[in-house]
């Protein structure tokens, strides 16, 4: 009997020490598989970052996200909100395109969609020859029709003024508009953060989203003389086509911006959003974005 009963003991005991074991191990494989999960942070050369997730607004990383920063032609992203909020927009209504628009694309040497005086284009058309080719003529030419006033400069004044009034009304604290295409005069800012803010404001609108995805078009206008041309622009957005569910957003640079990019991609239902700025080369914009991106779908 007594042997029996120790026998069954060290049959527990062992019992004991092998599921110990057990739950050791699965203990160190739930703990290994918790480690891999999280993504190791990634670095960036851009001086500013952001990103969130589009769906909830979660932050998913920030770098200095706060920071006021010169934001070069990705202010055009609030040059196409504040068009595409206008009431009772006509896309297809036509705009003669002014000599002063190829004027201040000369003065400024400034990124064109290559407009022609005289041309009638209508307002969809110079929306993607805004976000496309990053036309600083395209952005005059909205912000001249959008803005009011009877003169030129009274009505350039006065759709800034909207595009601060729609920074504002989005809850934005450092972001300010100086310009319609971020050829500013000095006080013309954004963070990593409030832009992103911006751009994920302007997808949910779906003419803006369908223009921001486009990697190249060719659309026709109406000349001078009535008769048509054609006219083609591709997107400065590398990362459409090369990476994996991207659908826009906008490049920017200047001599102070250096290089920026807003993206934004889609996988497997989930939308990351985000934004770098002042990094030091188109190349390493786009690597940063890329690294973000990777980042976010990850976490």
């Amino acid at each position: 009997m007594t042997y029996g009963i120790s026998g069954t003991r060290r049959v527990s005991v062992a019992s004991v020490v092998a599921l110990t074991a057990g739950a050791v191990l699965a203990t160190g494989a739930f703990a290994s598989t918790a480690q891999a999960a999280a993504p190791p942070t990634p670095t960036i050369t851009a001086k500013g970052g952001f990103v969130m997730n589009n769906g909830t607004a979660k932050t998913l990383y920030g770098k200095s996200a706060d920071t006021r920063r010169s934001t070069g032609s990705t202010t055009k992203i609030m040059t196409a909100k504040v068009v595409l909020a206008q009431k009772n927009l006509n896309l297809d209504a036509k705009v003669t395109v002014q000599k002063a628009y190829s004027d201040y694309i000369v003065s400024k040497n400034a990124s064109s969609a290559r407009l022609i005086v005289g041309d009638k284009v209508t307002v969809r058309q110079l929306l993607y020859g805004l976000m496309l080719p990053s036309g600083c003529d395209a952005a005059y030419a909205l912000a001249d029709k959008f803005g009011t006033g009877s003169t030129r400069a009274a009505r350039v004044k006065s759709f800034i003024g909207k595009m601060n009034a729609s920074a504002k009304s989005l809850g934005l604290k450092n972001t300010h508009f100086d310009s319609f295409d971020g050829i500013g005069g000095g006080s013309n800012y954004s963070t990593p953060r409030d832009l992103t803010k911006i751009a994920s404001s302007a997808m949910k609108n779906s003419t803006f989203r369908a223009i921001v995805k486009t990697k190249s078009t060719k659309q026709k206008v109406t000349t001078k003389s009535g008769g048509y041309r054609y006219m083609s622009w591709a997107n400065t957005n590398a990362m459409l086509g090369s990476y994996t569910g991207m659908i826009g957003v906008k490049t920017g640079s200047g001599p102070t911006a250096k290089y920026c990019l807003v993206f934004a991609a889609t996988r497997n239902g989930k939308t990351v959003i985000g934004t770098v700025l002042t990094s030091t080369s188109a190349t390493t914009r786009t690597a940063d974005a890329k690294k973000l991106l990777d980042y976010g779908f990850k976490k």
